[in-house]
């Protein structure tokens, strides 16, 4: 019982700050979804998966596995490069070939994206998201290649 009222107490207290400092809660929430907001900027715009199929398509996109080789070998987009997140940077220019048309970031549900994104984008590449990772790919019964 002492735990429960403890966890009540501090409950009380907490909304009680945030009742008496509304101002400052508000500026830290706003500074918040701009630090967030723009880390996504910089990352790369989102494509939606119609988008990043017809860029492939018309060869305007190159896709960029950046899961781990056992997780690409179990299956990824057809024509895919992989190259793992953490050895984006040291392989980053193997993508020098494909220097003018956009890479399509994909990983698992988005998680390494942004970070890949940034790097390949300060290093000259046009990159974009694929929304929902392969997760999404898959769950859209969209064509995997497996090795």
């Amino acid at each position: 019982m002492q735990h429960a009222n403890t966890w009540i107490a501090y409950t009380v207290e907490f909304f009680t700050f945030v009742s008496e400092q509304w101002l400052l809660v508000s500026l830290l929430l706003v500074l918040l979804y701009l630090y967030a907001w723009n880390e996504k900027r910089k990352s790369g715009s989102s494509l939606s998966i119609h988008t990043a199929t017809r860029m492939i398509n018309d060869g305007s996109a190159v896709v960029v596995d950046v899961r781990d080789s056992k997780e690409f070998k179990q299956g990824h987009i057809v024509d895919a490069i992989n190259i793992p997140y953490n050895q984006i940077e040291d392989k980053a220019g193997q993508l020098a070939s494909h220097q003018e048309k956009t890479l399509v970031l994909v990983d698992k549900i988005g998680q390494h994206v942004g970070s890949a994104g940034r790097l390949l984008r300060a290093k000259g590449y046009k990159v974009s998201r694929l929304e929902g990772g392969m997760a999404e790919w898959q769950n859209q019964n969209l064509p995997v290649v497996k090795k």
